[in-house]
């Protein structure tokens, strides 16, 4: 009989919160408790050692063991691989931001583990113990906000440039074949099209920021420029013409990944100007 909790999938809960409910241990990415009988994986993405994904329905879960190869019979590993023959319920997180445990739901092995080659934490290659993992109960796929995901993403970018040749080029040859996938959420806006359009003409197929020509023309021979709002509609921005600019694609980039204050600054007084 599987452990009461009370949580629902894509339920997110502090570590002590975490701690607290399952009796286990508050470290460590595979956490058994005598008190609960349970197995806690946890699938942390803002840390780069584990290389875990979903493949369509299936989680593949790296074992136990930071550095050299992994054994079957070591710790949980062994209780993980056992599960399917005992009692013991195994409960599957992930992390995307520091100290938001995003519940998953109960799982179970699927498959038998496999080996894979993974860098360890002193950078070497060695041997993994790979755990195919399902959800227990069928259930609509869990969306994680995409402002996880991105999180996600610059922690594991600022982990690769802090990377030598060498140590990229192994964590390269050791990449899974098979890309993970999974879905997000995000908020959308509903922008004004005639805004856009407006936005467009006014600039008559030349970028107002690096006042170049569009870069190409459509199928419909329309100069190509995006639409982009000075102050972005994330924080707050108006959807007016007088906040809309078009840019060339390298430009709406730029403004997107630098938000100069010089440029930002002469984008509003292009913007003024009717």
């Amino acid at each position: 009989m599987s452990f009461e909790h009370g949580l629902q999938p894509s339920g997110v809960l502090t570590n002590q919160e975490l701690m607290s409910t399952f009796k286990c241990a508050m470290a460590g990415g595979m956490r058994f408790s005598h008190r609960t009988n349970t197995l806690v994986l946890i699938s942390d993405h803002t840390k780069s050692l584990y290389d875990d994904r979903w493949i369509g329905d299936v989680f593949h879960y790296t074992g136990m063991g930071k550095a050299g190869d992994q054994s079957l019979e070591y710790s949980q590993n062994k209780k993980l691989c056992q599960s399917s023959h005992t009692n013991v319920t195994v409960y599957l997180f992930e992390v995307f931001k520091q100290n938001h445990y995003v519940f998953l739901g109960e799982v179970y092995l699927s498959n038998n583990p496999y080996k894979e080659e993974q860098l360890g934490e002193n950078k070497e290659l060695r041997f993994v113990w790979v755990f195919p993992l399902r959800l227990k109960k069928k259930q609509d796929e869990i969306l994680i906000p995409t402002e996880f995901f991105e999180s996600r993403e610059k922690i594991q970018e600022k982990e690769a440039k802090k990377m030598t040749q060498d140590e990229l080029t192994k964590r390269v040859a050791s990449a899974s074949k098979k890309p993970g996938s999974r879905k997000v959420v995000t908020k959308a806006y509903e922008r004004d099209i005639y805004v856009s359009e407006y936005a467009k003409r006014r600039a008559n197929g030349v970028c107002q920021l690096c006042e170049e020509p569009a870069p190409f023309h459509t199928k419909k021979g329309d100069p190509y420029l995006e639409t982009h709002h000075i102050e972005w509609l994330s924080k707050g921005g108006a959807d007016t013409i007088e906040n809309t600019v078009a840019l060339c694609p390298n430009c709406h980039r730029k403004m997107h990944s630098l938000n100069s204050k010089k440029d930002v600054e002469k984008l509003r007084v292009i913007a003024s100007k009717r």
